[in-house]
């Protein structure tokens, strides 16, 4: 399952040391409902090796302004803290994979 990032623990997973991956969204967002399931399965294939969570952007605006999120759903893929992928709007499964076999 996905974690819940939110304004007060972000910095805390992103020191964590592994490959963070991060799915900005919103209730309200189609494109998100689609996104949504596919980081959800994404979770439990890479748990203990990649941290994966979801930030509801509505409830928190400090790490969404932090990252300049301006369009959702945006991906973005951290290594050892510092991003270093982004993907903006929806894509198939295979596409997200990739990205999270880059961080390994």
């Amino acid at each position: 399952m996905a974690l819940e990032i939110t304004d007060s623990n972000y910095k805390e997973i992103l020191a964590e040391g592994k490959p963070v991956v991060i799915d900005f969204w919103a209730p309200w967002c189609g494109p998100c409902k689609m996104v949504g399931p596919i980081i959800e399965e994404l979770a439990t294939e890479y748990e203990g090796k990649v941290l994966i969570g979801k930030c509801d952007v509505d409830e928190n605006s400090e790490v969404a302004a932090e990252y300049g999120i301006r369009n959702i759903p945006t991906v973005l893929f951290f290594k050892n803290g510092e991003q270093v992928d982004k993907r903006v709007g929806s894509a198939g499964k295979p596409v997200f994979a990739d990205k999270i076999k880059a961080l390994l």
